[in-house]
């Protein structure tokens, strides 16, 4: 289980724009923020991803490098590139499920006649501060019910505002 206040692994990925995703080379002036989605066949994971990419200005102005990342093969990963308006939002994709099981993440299994993968990971969402340490952590057993995007920009705020340290590090 990742504890706030402690490294987190890296994550070394490819992006949909042809580049890597690589967390330990990441300086952001507050955080690293990582989106884990389902993939390409949720329509909840469009909508969250959408709206983000729409605010992904007001995170960069509070210093955050933001990313989304999925099990999504390749092929998957270009669908939701090309067909969902996440604006200039990182894709990163072909996470393995040893990796998302590392990131504490839920798993699940397609069902049967739907477009959904074999396994996919269920959502999360991490801030990282620049020295790999986790400072929030969320994760979802399901699609419903994600961060609001304004609270957490309120949050980080706050954060960066107080020197507001990271909780739960007693885990």
């Amino acid at each position: 289980m990742l504890t706030p206040a402690r490294k987190v692994p890296n994550l070394d990925l490819p992006l949909t724009n042809g580049t890597r995703f690589e967390l330990a080379k990441q300086s952001p002036e507050a955080f690293t923020m990582l989106v884990f989605y389902r993939g390409k066949h949720c329509p909840m994971c469009k909508n969250y991803l959408e709206e983000l990419g729409g605010r992904l200005d007001d995170f960069v102005e509070r210093g955050v490098n933001v990313f989304a990342v999925s099990m999504d093969e390749h092929d998957r990963a270009m669908v939701v590139d090309s067909e969902w308006d996440t604006h200039n939002l990182p894709l990163a994709y072909e996470m393995n499920e040893e990796t998302a099981r590392t990131w504490g993440l839920y798993i699940s299994s397609g069902r049967e006649g739907s477009d959904e993968p074999e396994r996919f990971s269920e959502p999360g969402l991490f801030l990282i501060r620049p020295d790999m340490t986790l400072f929030f952590a969320q994760k979802q057993s399901a699609p419903f019910t994600r961060p609001p995007l304004g609270q957490l920009l309120d949050g980080i705020d706050l954060i960066k505002e107080k020197n507001y340290p990271a909780r739960g590090d007693l885990t």
